[in-house]
């Protein structure tokens, strides 16, 4: 593949999730930073675009879930959405999609130079981390502490964890059904962590919670950490 067809692929798609380089921020609103170098390349890439005005748009797909993408692409003058955020650097203006500008905290846009030309990286640790506020519901929560604090561990073995619903049965109270994935799935340590580690985590961070369930199929343990 050219350098010019991998820079456009590139542009199009590129995720990561670091922690951030020690650069300047570009704008109080926002923490992004696009380093000089990858101001550099994008200004020279969008040059070549013989399109005057064109910039790049900034975004996040499914953000706040473990499918979380991080995104660039090109943006043709007047696509912009009046909410989105505008920096403007000396060859060319990006645009920050406001919905994903709290999923972009800490987000660094960088290019290094190789052997075989070049690439552009994005980094967003937090594009996969749901936001959450005060008033937050329960659910938003729970989703919360799973892709924060328990999915990073359960990584380690190749396993996560979502929520599927909540269920707010009289008598019983509020429950979490919860599927397992990966290496959790068909685990023969999967109980243990629901009860000992999952279950006792949520069930700490978030109190109208009275119980914690597994409806994972753990019959097909193909990918099963131990078994």
């Amino acid at each position: 593949m050219s350098e010019q067809n991998q820079a456009d692929s590139q542009l199009e798609q590129s995720t990561g999730y670091e922690s951030a380089l020690d650069t300047e921020q570009v704008e109080a609103k926002s923490n992004i930073t696009i380093t000089e170098s990858a101001q550099g390349y994008l200004a020279d890439l969008l040059s070549k675009q013989d399109t005057d005005g064109i910039g790049v748009r900034i975004f996040v797909e499914h953000p706040g879930t473990p499918r979380a993408e991080c995104c660039m692409a090109y943006n043709q003058p007047g696509e912009e959405d009046s909410a989105d955020l505008r920096f403007t650097y000396e060859n060319f203006s990006a645009f920050i999609e406001a919905s994903s500008v709290p999923y972009l905290e800490d987000a660094v846009i960088d290019y290094n130079k190789d052997r075989f030309g070049g690439q552009l990286t994005f980094r967003a640790p937090n594009s996969k981390v749901p936001k959450v506020g005060a008033d937050a519901s329960v659910e938003e929560r729970i989703n919360y502490v799973l892709q924060s604090e328990i999915n990073p561990g359960l990584a380690a073995h190749g396993g996560d964890v979502q929520l599927l619903e909540l269920i707010d049965e009289e008598g019983v109270g509020l429950t979490a059904v919860l599927k397992f994935g990966g290496g959790c799935q068909g685990c023969s340590a999967v109980d243990m962590t629901l009860r000992q580690g999952v279950e006792v985590q949520l069930k700490q961070q978030i109190p109208e919670l009275t119980q914690v369930i597994d409806e994972t199929d753990h019959t097909r343990t193909e990918n099963a950490y131990y078994k």
